[in-house]
């Protein structure tokens, strides 16, 4: 294979979300933390184009752009204190109407081959959230099958890092810790 990789090899894929899972998982502290509830919550609308040749795969790219008010907590509560959650969610921590989108560009990649078309993918790039963008490392495994793409991984962030307000909900009994934990299982499928 030459030094110079052709574009015309690469594939072109294209997210899916209804068969994509992303979610995010908060970790309370106060009163509630005792009872083990630990909020999780799943992201609903996200669109994103990848960039894969599995002849190079060291070379792939992902775009991901997420509708930062599509999150929607998944938790067994009521419809008032769910109803709240997301409010407060929306209003006060990711401000939704000043910043609509959650973005992560990917800059750099690694890859290592599994063998039967599955691959360890570790991403550099940059995650906008909130106003805010900071070098994020996602590492994913992924599989390869024809004319779709599988990956699946996890990452975690420090709400501090993107300058997210401390948040309480529940009359206070209930406020989130820093970090906060996504989980995706994503799958994009090639474009003509």
């Amino acid at each position: 294979m030459s030094a110079v990789h052709s574009e015309t090899a690469v594939g072109r894929y294209l997210l899916d979300e209804d068969v994509s899972r992303f979610t995010v998982r908060a970790f309370a502290t106060g009163f509630l933390s005792a009872m083990g509830h630990n909020p999780n919550i799943a992201i609903r609308e996200f669109s994103g184009k990848v960039n894969f040749d599995p002849s190079a795969p060291a070379q792939a790219s992902l775009r991901l752009t997420i509708r930062a008010d599509s999150l929607e907590v998944t938790d067994d509560i009521s419809s008032k204190d769910r109803k709240e959650m997301e409010a407060t969610m929306n209003e006060k921590l990711l401000e939704t109407s000043i910043y609509p989108a959650i973005t992560f560009e990917s800059t750099g990649t690694s890859a290592e081959s599994l063998g039967g078309g599955r691959y360890k993918i570790a991403l550099k790039g940059n995650l906008s959230l909130h106003g805010v963008t900071r070098a994020l490392p996602v590492t994913a495994q992924v599989t390869h099958n024809g004319d779709m793409l599988r990956a699946y991984g996890e990452f975690s962030i420090l709400q501090s890092d993107f300058k997210l307000p401390s948040i309480q909900v529940a009359g206070g009994a209930l406020k989130l810790k820093d970090e906060l934990k996504f989980t995706f299982d994503i799958v994009a499928r090639k474009q003509e």
